[in-house]
């Protein structure tokens, strides 16, 4: 198998595995700050305990090396999976995962900020476009079901938040951030524990919980892994992926409508990052070798 091959691969079964990640928010029967404890104590535990059995503290103290880039890459990742859970709690799932794709959009600005990257015409007009899709999704949130604009705001604050990470750790691609992930999802369950209470979880719950904490720790750790093997528009293109299939579950499963105005603003976000990482793959032609650790 090619490194691209594999990259594509391993990428792929993570954007799989976190297609159930907001359905799980739904089935769950609790407030969302204990669902947003439980999520990130048990993915950041097993994480974390897995690393430190088959690599020992070497991969953390890489992360910490970085300096405030690995802070913010952990402050970046930490906070998105508590505010994702919020959001999801707060508006419908098509609502959520349609902005969360404009994570792209929010990873150009930053760096063209930090990094003086510079932003193309192509990239102008899919910023733009996308944000007109982002409208329509939030003016139809009084009129679909389960929708709310204050839920819309912490979902965009999510790609917001979860873009940064992403930028940061671009200054040292060559270390597996893997460990990052487990490190912000346990300090982010240690920040809201006081408020979440984790015990009042009922028992019957746990299989769910349990599970929840399974698809986030397999889609954490090949979402990690995949994408250093392929360029950002292949990744972006499956991370798409994510926003067809976990509306749709929730329909099926649920029954959640996402609505009209979800649809349309969703599909014009959807369609745009298609055709403009198509015309980065497309113009970019054979594609470097992978960067590894």
């Amino acid at each position: 198998m090619s490194d691209q091959a594999r990259g594509l691969f391993i990428t792929l079964l993570g954007i799989l595995f976190v297609v159930p990640d907001s359905l799980f928010v739904r089935l769950i029967d609790a407030p969302a700050l204990t669902i947003a404890f439980w999520r990130l104590l048990l993915a950041g535990g097993m994480i974390t305990l897995g690393i430190l059995a088959m690599q020992g503290t070497g991969p953390f103290r890489a992360v910490l090396r970085m300096g405030r880039y690995g802070v913010i890459y952990m402050i970046g990742t930490g906070f998105s999976g508590l505010l994702f859970v919020m959001a999801v709690s707060l508006t419908s799932v098509a609502n959520a995962v349609f902005i969360l794709a404009s994570m792209p959009i929010f990873a150009m600005i930053y760096s063209r900020i930090f990094l003086a990257e510079p932003i193309s015409r192509r990239m102008l007009i899919t910023i733009a476009v996308v944000l007109v899709g982002i409208a329509i999704i939030a003016y139809g949130a009084g009129e679909t079901a389960h929708a709310s604009l204050a839920g819309d705001l912490l979902a965009l604050a999510v790609s917001a938040l979860f873009a940064a990470g992403l930028t940061a750790a671009r200054h040292a691609r060559a270390i597996s951030m893997v460990p990052g992930v487990g490190m912000a999802y346990l300090i982010g369950a240690c920040l809201i524990a006081p408020f979440a209470h984790p015990l009042d979880m009922p028992l019957s719950q746990a299989p769910l919980v349990l599970a929840h904490g399974g698809v986030i720790v397999l889609s954490s750790i090949f979402l990690a892994l995949g994408p250093r093997y392929i360029t950002s528009a292949e990744v972006g293109l499956l991370v798409l992926l994510e926003s067809v299939l976990a509306p749709l579950l929730a329909w099926g499963v649920i029954g959640e409508n996402p609505g009209a105005y979800a649809l349309l603003g969703g599909g014009l976000v959807i369609v745009t990052l298609f055709i403009s990482n198509m015309i980065v793959l497309v113009r970019r032609g054979p594609k470097p070798g992978p960067i590894r650790s």
